[in-house]
């Protein structure tokens, strides 16, 4: 069994880290826009705002598509079709929820740190597999500034109770890997836009899987996890 040494933590990104919601994420913007005029906003735009959290991306939406409507209307418009999409529909990658299983048998401390409202983060977990061992959850609502900048990972590790420096993220997209950065943590990448694999920034996140979760592997994470906590060099890039 892996020793991991309890002053460690485990801040979880939570969409297209630990839940496959990116899709739903993605209608629902997607529906959003084309109430306001924006017929044509393909998969393809929205991966630009994979890892910003909602808000900033659609004050960013607003702007560059001219829309009326204040960023914080569109947000409750946003999370009311989203929170419809997943109901009952939201699955937990299986590999992070063996990683959650197993870093809870090893008495490592958890969060979630996301992007998204506390509605949409509750929602996400309720009724999961993995959602009653994570109740410790920060929303980039409850922070001022969201990713790329390190405030609700800052949030997360000062809720645990655990210096940044001591804790490990998960994070799937760039701005995350870059908060995670600047939080003084150390990351290990999972990159859900497949070919975002070879941007700088997933160079500095200490483990890396390149093939997103199809290769994603949580044992070596763990063990990974193990050794950084005990002070040994830890980097790397896994197999794709």
């Amino acid at each position: 069994m892996t020793t991991v040494l309890p002053a460690a933590a485990l801040v979880f990104d939570l969409d297209g880290t630990l839940v496959n919601s990116e899709p739903h994420y993605y209608e629902a913007n997607r529906r959003v826009l084309a109430g306001h005029g924006v017929r044509d906003f393909s998969w393809e735009q929205y991966t630009r705002y994979i890892g910003v959290g909602a808000l900033d991306a659609l004050i960013a939406q607003r702007a560059e598509y001219g829309i009326a409507a204040p960023a914080q209307e569109l947000l409750a418009e946003q999370d009311r079709c989203y929170l419809e999409l997943i109901r009952g529909r939201i699955e937990v990658f299986p590999g992070m929820a063996r990683l959650v299983e197993l870093a809870h048998t090893a008495g490592l401390p958890m969060a979630v740190a996301s992007g998204s409202t506390r509605e949409a983060i509750d929602a996400a977990l309720t009724g999961s597999a993995v959602g009653a061992l994570l109740p410790v959850r920060v929303s980039a609502e409850e922070v001022p500034r969201g990713k790329p900048e390190p405030d609700v990972f800052e949030a997360a590790a000062r809720r645990l109770g655990v210096p940044p420096e001591r804790c490990v993220v998960v994070e799937d997209a760039a701005p995350g890997v870059t908060a995670a950065l600047r939080a003084g943590m150390r990351c290990v990448a999972v990159p859900s836009v497949l070919r975002a694999a070879d941007e700088a920034v997933f160079a500095g996140a200490g483990l890396c899987f390149p093939g997103g979760q199809d290769t994603f592997d949580a044992d070596a994470v763990l063990a990974w996890i193990g050794r950084a906590a005990g002070g040994e060099p830890a980097a790397g890039r896994a197999g794709s």
